[in-house]
């Protein structure tokens, strides 16, 4: 195991998945032929700024009160503790949707004071009703049978806050569920999670190895998933097409799915992540241009490969303009400052 600078890599990961949003969100309903027609032959390769600024989606808000959550935990090595909070921070983001900054009301998160952070950004129906229902779902509850990527995209920091990858794996999955009952809906977000934490604290641990560790420990905690098989078949796959690193990534991706569900865009940043395991800009590039859930599946492998290579290693044309760098960065020194061992 070697060593790694465990900050640089929070930053990376929270970073790379905030410019991944970023890139795909311009795209995230458009098909590859309109990308191509918009953009040219390679399709988006560079931020589509509005006003100098690389605007992100509601995964990165998202993402951000799942940090904010982490933090106010009453208890914050208590993983019950940790998604009772996720669960109000999520809430608060809720809010943003629906309201006008300043808001007033009774509220958890410090975030509700960012007036940036008070705009909707395509944000998913099951997160939206799930989180107004004013019912909480969990994996032995499960409050609907969605297996979209709402889940998955948010849950980055989990893996930051807990070093041990299976406590980071069981809350990942557990806090998806809280608006995604289908076990794909919170499979891939404990996979996730569990990948980033061994990425983040364990050195030089290898994208194709990490990814199996984790598939390895989705089996074992979940040994009666009856979706388990398809989703580890799904997941190998994308990591053979980015071991074998040949062909067109488009025509790759669109054999792994769109990513409009948990499991495809796990699988799609596996791949992208893998093929691409030297280089953000390339891999973020070929993430968001394809006829799907382009900012989610760009999220993801932001996260991965930020959580792996570290924000020394993003280009500074990812990093310049991106809307909310200051908190982005500042949420993930406080996860490194507050991280839990166990």
């Amino acid at each position: 195991m070697g060593t790694c600078d465990t900050k640089d890599r929070y930053q990376g990961c929270l970073m790379g998945g905030a410019a991944g949003d970023a890139l795909g969100y311009e795209v995230e309903f458009l098909t590859w032929r309109e990308i191509r027609a918009r953009y040219g032959p390679d399709g988006i390769r560079h931020y589509e700024k509005k006003n100098g600024v690389a605007r992100i989606s509601d995964d990165t808000q998202m993402t951000l009160f799942t940090a904010d959550g982490l933090l106010h935990a009453r208890e914050p090595g208590d993983p019950a503790s940790c998604a009772a909070s996720i669960a109000a921070c999520c809430r608060d983001w809720l809010v943003t949707q629906r309201e006008r900054f300043p808001f007033n009301g009774p509220h958890t998160s410090r975030l509700l004071q960012i007036p940036e952070l008070f705009h909707a950004r395509a944000p998913g129906n099951t997160c939206l009703s799930a989180l107004g229902s004013g019912k909480i779902g969990s994996i032995q509850t499960p409050i609907n049978q969605s297996k979209g990527c709402g889940g998955i995209m948010r849950v980055a920091p989990i893996g930051l806050f807990f070093a041990h990858p299976d406590t980071a794996g069981l809350l990942a999955a557990e806090a998806a569920a809280q608006t995604h009952g289908h076990e794909l809906g919170y499979l891939p977000a404990g996979i996730l999670a569990w990948c980033i934490s061994t990425l983040s604290h364990q050195g030089e641990a290898a994208l194709p190895e990490t990814v199996r560790g984790g598939l390895a420990w989705a089996k074992a905690a979940f040994p009666h998933a009856v979706h388990g098989p398809a989703l580890e078949a799904l997941v190998e796959r994308a990591i053979a097409l980015g071991e074998k690193g040949t062909g067109e990534d488009r025509k790759a991706i669109a054999s792994l799915g769109e990513g409009w569900v948990a499991e495809e865009t796990l699988a799609i940043a596996v791949y992208c992540a893998i093929r691409y395991a030297n280089d953000m800009q390339k891999a973020l590039c070929a993430a968001v241009n394809h006829s799907g859930d382009s900012d989610s599946t760009g999220a993801v492998t932001g996260n991965l490969l930020g959580a792996s290579l570290g924000l020394k290693k993003i280009p500074a044309g990812l990093q310049d303009g991106l809307e909310l760098k200051g908190v982005i960065l500042e949420l993930a020194d406080q996860l490194h400052a507050h991280s839990r061992l166990g």
